[in-house]
């Protein structure tokens, strides 16, 4: 090799370390309260179709989570993947549960789909995944935090041994929403969402309703665009299940996960989050403050055509 073109690749050899580092896989858990809002399938369907996407194992939360582990499954067989599957808690905290129930369950006969899982093994498995890969692992989490605080409480060392944690859920401006300031997965379990916030030491990227609302599609689009793939048209399957009542797909959870991949598709400000736990009227609201070299982020805007062309570009 000449000097000029061995000095040239000495410049060049950072960038594709960089490079290479980039196209390394991502470790991801993914915990999900799937098959209430019809988004945690949309979500379940990119990760498992992300090639950079490493899905470690996939845990429910909220009302029947057995039934909730068994759509996960279904669409993990669909994607001929062996990603174990656990159902987590299936009650808040403290207060009553407000999703009792898995709507698109019912739609669990027309696909093959696991049916016995490990008992009470959720927190037990995420803690094991987390502590045998440290400072790897990226926990998503787009439910109910119920799961996620069990899990600080019963390791406090975790939240340090996380890469990041990503959340769906709260909200963080006035950007108009039909539901004020509130928002589900932070009012399903408020008490959980205040025990995760408070973490010390732990990376914290959240994705709230002002921003997640931003980005929908009707019926007609969602068939337009989920019927080309075969992952997708199980999903196409469980939405008749979510539009009898609804006439948008708000793809929540899908942009906290393709976020994970291209965090630019939105802005962040850090800063403190704050949950309120004492007004009875506003249980579960979040509020935000601005604050620089907070290990939480929040997302402040999107890019609604780099999300959508990144989110079909896996199928």
């Amino acid at each position: 090799m000449r000097r000029r073109e061995f000095l040239a690749a000495s410049a060049l050899s950072p960038m594709l370390l960089k490079a290479a580092s980039g196209s390394a896989q991502l470790k991801v858990l993914f915990d999900t309260d799937i098959g209430s809002d019809i988004d945690d399938a949309v979500g379940l369907a990119y990760l498992l179709s992300e090639p950079k996407c490493q899905l470690l194992g996939i845990t429910t939360v909220s009302g029947q989570p057995h039934e909730r582990a068994k759509l996960a499954s279904a669409l993990c067989i669909a994607a001929g993947k062996e990603i174990p599957v656990y159902p987590g808690a299936a009650q808040p905290l403290v207060i009553p549960q407000m999703q009792p129930k898995v709507p698109q369950a019912a739609r669990l006969n027309a696909w093959e789909h696991q049916k016995n899982f490990p008992k009470d093994g959720a927190i037990a498995f995420m803690r094991s995944v987390i502590r045998a890969n440290p400072g790897e692992v990226t926990l998503l989490a787009v439910g109910p935090l119920t799961n996620i605080a069990l899990l600080f409480m019963s390791d406090p060392e975790i939240p340090a041994l996380l890469k990041e944690l990503v959340i769906m859920g709260g909200k963080y401006s006035d950007y108009p929403t039909p539901w004020g300031p509130t928002e589900w997965n932070a009012i399903v379990d408020p008490h959980a969402a205040g025990i995760v916030f408070r973490q010390k030491g732990l990376n914290i990227r959240a994705f709230g309703l002002d921003i997640t609302w931003r980005i929908s599609m009707t019926p007609e689009e969602v068939s337009s665009r989920f019927e080309n793939s075969p992952l997708l048209r199980i999903v196409l399957d469980w939405s008749e299940v979510w539009f009898r009542e609804r006439d948008l797909l708000h793809f929540h959870d899908p942009l906290a996960a393709v976020a994970l991949f291209d965090p630019a598709v939105c802005s962040y400000k850090a800063g403190k989050i704050e949950v309120e736990l004492e007004n009875r009227e506003f249980l579960g609201v979040t509020y935000f403050e601005q604050s620089k070299g907070s290990q939480i982020r929040v997302a402040t805007d999107i890019d609604p055509s780099r999300f959508f062309q990144k989110y079909f570009s896996v199928f």
